[in-house]
């Protein structure tokens, strides 16, 4: 592991060493997101995950009988019980809990706390892209946090500023919260997975991608 994915596995395990899980369960987890990560789920054998975790294969087999079971009983618990409340309570608190005077400075808050998010966390994003279509598990976790953590701070913010006249009122909340996240994750999945080693201006790419969101949503009737 390098120095810089040890930096972001750092939270992980001081979250997991306070469940009942040993030190092999907590390091076999730990290896099993950094492959899934490089390579996928489909592609990652547990000899593998065994061998990154100083593990003999046995121990996995011990607690899981198939790989699928090690997907869905460790890595899925990792994302949905450390990384979805942490998207959530951390997207409330450090960006929909402050007051902002303009769609353009909460939007360009929102995208810049996602980008950093990301980069801080990106083995679990990349497993979340890579896994969230095929696994009803993960899923299911995210469409019940989102609507329990997320959705009503999303709803009165755009509420908000559907009522300064800064969104188009006839735009459904549904549809703005999709073209936002569409943008958003383009940004992302652009900067971290598609172009990673690209040159980036990253607070021109995030101002632009502001801009663009802010003139869709303000609609063909609103002042722009």
């Amino acid at each position: 592991m390098t120095h810089a994915d040890q930096s972001i596995f750092n939270n992980l395990t001081d979250t997991l060493k306070q469940t009942s899980m040993t030190p092999k369960q907590v390091d076999i987890i730990k290896a099993a997101i950094e492959l899934i990560a490089e390579k996928g789920y489909y592609n990652t054998s547990t000899s593998e995950i065994a061998k990154r975790a100083g593990v003999a294969e046995g121990t996995i087999f011990r607690h899981y009988k198939t790989k699928k079971d090690l997907l869905v009983a460790i890595v899925t618990p990792v994302i949905t019980e450390v990384s979805a409340p942490l998207f959530a309570e951390k997207l409330v608190e450090q960006v929909f809990s402050k007051t902002y005077g303009s769609l353009e400075e909460l939007l360009y808050a929102f995208i810049k706390n996602r980008v950093e998010f990301a980069r801080a966390n990106l083995p679990l994003i990349k497993i979340l892209l890579q896994e969230l279509a095929f696994h009803p598990e993960i899923q299911e976790n995210y469409k019940q946090t989102f609507s329990r953590n997320i959705q009503p701070a999303l709803d009165q913010t755009i509420d908000f500023f559907k009522q300064k006249r800064e969104i188009d009122p006839t735009l459904p909340n549904e549809a703005v919260i999709r073209m936002t996240i569409t943008a958003v994750l383009g940004l992302i999945i652009t900067r971290f997975m598609i172009q990673p080693d690209k040159e980036w201006d990253e607070e021109v790419e995030i101002k632009r991608t502001t801009d663009f969101i802010v003139k869709g949503l303000r609609g063909s009737g609103l002042p722009s």
